[in-house]
């Protein structure tokens, strides 16, 4: 490239005056175009049929750490929705860090906390590998374009991609809350500060632990929002569909839920260690009850066993035995079904129930106690499940009712429908055929108007989907078989579609017509009596494939159309359900006016031969030609015997002997063969008459109205 413009440079200045001609000229502008093009952009050009590709703002020579990403492309969308998923698969593994704790029971009747070992190595497991989800949203972050605000009066605004100011801007604003919600905090409180927490009191430990993860719990649930917000922005919603909609709104209200019960979980452990702890604190005197006793890390200690002997704290706290003076509130189920001490899974499905139960019905079966933590949570129960009913539960309503509505307004308007025709006393029939029509129009469509939602979408992608639609068909007919492809988008492009139920008229003979059919589904039925004529009638089955109303077709073909329609000339009767395409007067008029190609002899032929008109004419005009041809050869017989008739009647001339002997004896023989003349004159005449009868009917059976084939009158 570079050494055919110097080529074309030495041979400009080898010429006088640097004079170039107008086609060189051209070239050369076109090179110089090429070669700055390929300069800008290097080897790897940007495809511009491929217009994803255009959605990365960068060119794929950079290394990765200096591209930049376009918020709107679809890898940045796709991206949004699996940190979406990850954001709620760590919602979810977060509260299991509540069932840690446990109680266990020994086997002399004293109980003790512990800490379930292999559920904490699990549950670490799976919150590293959500954290990394979070870690590599911040580094995406930090290479997506952002859209500048004082670029947004008009349109969807001017894209950043300079990644000095994209990394500022980050760091900003969302950087700092990003890394709160991606550090481990969890991990790093279950295996490094708890057991690093010298206190004797169980409760402060776990207190510390569940504020460590509720604040950072909280941090999480509210990423979630702004990220909701970029996916409806760039999609319109977050489930496409009705049923996803609901099952996502189904999932935040069970988390909640499965929140509420980890919660109620760990509060009645609390609630248990608090009763150790005042009874402890009561018979410190008598046993010198310790603290630590209540960790099962010191069960094999001399003390504990000894404390253990003499001790009334497990007795006195237990929540089977009513008579206690513990009052344990809200969490005494729990404790009495043996929830807390139970294995991992029914423990899990006894909260969820629980947190189900009380989000569901607003906290109102709950009894607590005089405890501010457990009036605290039941507070709290009560406002979130009213929120959540108004939020979450209405949404999923919302997408629920919405896939019925179509079905609820289908059952409103019949009704309407139904009253509107009492009103009016419209016979039992006629109701019957309106409910009909109903009923096939709502089994076709479900009630979607397709000719509102094809006019909504761009000319481009309206013509694509009645091609995809239409075109098919449309080539069945015949005579728009032998038409182009430019030609037969403009029809598929104009066609709507048509439902007609069972034994209903679509035309009449006389009737105008204002639309031509083209068939899909069902059969119709087309007769003639040609314009009333006596003992004439035509009927013929139309089937998929086949079109009504060619008179139209005949009509928008002519040079000078009158501004009435035609009229019909077959009574046009649905004889099962239809379902077909029309294709309007006006529309095909444009059509026939705007395509020359649609005038050839070829389709006039094409049209003659397809043509149910045409077809009924040449059989009634084949049978009186037949008919014709047959009286005709009947004439002649009947003239050729009369002439030899007459012809052996003069060879016997009146003077002669076997005349007279013939006349004197066979007097009666002279006389049959003038009455056989006569007799034979009077069918010839008969003949004749019905000859000039047929010839008459033949000259009234004109030819069909054919268009104009012919081009010169557009010229």
């Amino acid at each position: 490239m570079f050494g055919s413009r110097v080529q074309d440079e030495v041979e400009m200045q080898r010429r006088p005056n640097n004079r170039i001609f107008p086609d060189e000229r051209q070239n050369q502008s076109k090179s110089l175009y090429q070669t700055t093009r390929a300069d800008r952009f290097g080897a790897n050009r940007i495809d511009l049929k491929n217009p994803e590709k255009l959605k990365v703002l960068n060119e794929s020579n950079k290394p990765w750490h200096q591209r930049i990403l376009d918020p709107g492309s679809n890898i940045v969308l796709r991206w949004n929705r699996v940190y979406l998923v990850a954001c709620l698969f760590a919602l979810f593994i977060d509260p299991f860090f509540y069932y840690l704790p446990l109680i266990r029971q020994n086997g002399n009747g004293s109980s003790c906390v512990a800490k379930d070992q292999g559920l904490s190595i699990r549950i670490t497991v799976l919150r590293s590998l959500a954290d990394l989800f979070y870690m590599l949203n911040i580094a995406i972050k930090f290479h997506t374009a952002y859209v500048d605000p004082k670029s947004r009066v008009l349109g969807k605004g001017e894209l950043v991609v300079d990644i000095k100011k994209i990394q500022r801007r980050y760091i900003r604003t969302d950087f700092f809350v990003d890394i709160l919600a991606a550090v481990p905090l969890p991990q790093v409180t279950v295996w490094l500060i708890m057991p690093a927490i010298k206190s004797s009191d169980y409760n402060i430990r776990n207190t510390t632990f569940a504020l460590v993860i509720v604040i950072q719990y909280v941090i999480r649930m509210y990423l979630i929002i702004p990220l909701s917000n970029q996916i409806i922005k760039a999609v319109g919603v977050v489930a496409k569909s009705a049923w996803g909609g609901a099952a996502y709104n189904l999932l935040l209200y069970m988390l909640a839920s499965h929140i509420t019960g980890a919660i109620y979980y760990l509060l009645s452990i609390e609630r248990q260690i608090t009763c150790w702890d005042q009874q402890c604190v009561a018979e410190y005197n008598d046993t010198h009850c310790n603290f630590s006793f209540i960790s099962c890390e010191n069960n094999g200690s001399n003390d504990y066993s000894v404390w253990a002997n003499k001790t009334k704290v497990f007795a006195n706290c237990d929540a089977t035995n009513s008579s206690i003076s513990f009052n344990y509130g809200m969490f005494s189920s729990a404790l009495s079904k043996g929830a807390v001490s139970s294995p991992f899974l029914e423990k899990y499905f006894f909260c969820l129930w629980w947190g189900l139960l009380q989000l569901s019905s607003s906290g109102n079966p709950l009894v607590t106690s005089a405890f501010i933590t457990e009036n605290a949570f039941a507070i709290a129960i009560g406002a979130i499940s009213l929120i959540l009913f108004a939020q979450l539960i209405g949404k999923m309503q919302t997408y629920l009712q919405s896939i019925s509505k179509r079905l609820e307004e289908w059952r409103l308007r019949q009704r309407d429908m139904d009253e509107w025709m009492r009103h009016h006393q419209l016979p039992s029939h006629l109701q019957e055929r309106v409910r009909r029509f109903v009923q096939v129009k709502w089994l076709a469509t479900r009630g979607v108007e397709e000719e509102s939602i094809l006019q909504a979408l761009p000319a481009d992608i309206r013509r694509d989907v009645q091609r995809h639609l239409c075109l098919d068909l449309v080539r069945r007919v015949p005579f728009f078989s032998e038409m182009d492809n430019q030609l037969l988008d403009a029809i598929c492009e104009r066609l709507v579609s048509f439902l007609c139920p069972e034994n209903t008229y679509i035309s009449r003979e006389g009737d105008p017509v204002n639309e031509m059919l083209f068939i899909i589904r069902g059969k119709l039925e087309s007769s003639t009596t040609n314009g009333g004529r006596s003992n004439f009638f035509n009927s013929i089955i139309l089937r998929p494939g086949d079109f009504a109303g060619e008179e139209l077709l005949t009509w928008a073909l002519l040079p000078k159309t009158n501004v009435h329609f035609p009229l019909s000339t077959r009574t046009v009767r649905s004889h099962t359900e239809v379902e077909a395409f029309a294709l309007r007067a006006e529309d095909l008029k444009f059509v026939a006016n705007q395509f020359r190609r649609l005038h050839s002899k070829k389709l006039q032929h094409t049209f003659r031969f397809y043509s149910h008109h045409w077809r009924t004419w040449a059989a009634c005009f084949i049978q009186a030609a037949w008919r014709q041809h047959q009286r005709r050869k009947l004439a002649e017989s009947l003239s050729r015997w009369e002439s030899y008739s007459w012809w052996s009647a003069e060879d016997h001339p009146t003077g002669d002997k076997p005349r007279q002997e013939g006349t004197s004896s066979g007097g009666g023989g002279t006389r049959t063969i003038a009455e056989g003349a006569i007799a034979h004159m009077h069918k010839l005449a008969s003949a004749s008459r019905r000859f000039r009868t047929e010839d008459v009917a033949i000259r009234r059976l004109q030819k069909p109205d054919e268009p104009d084939f012919s081009a010169d009158h557009f010229d």
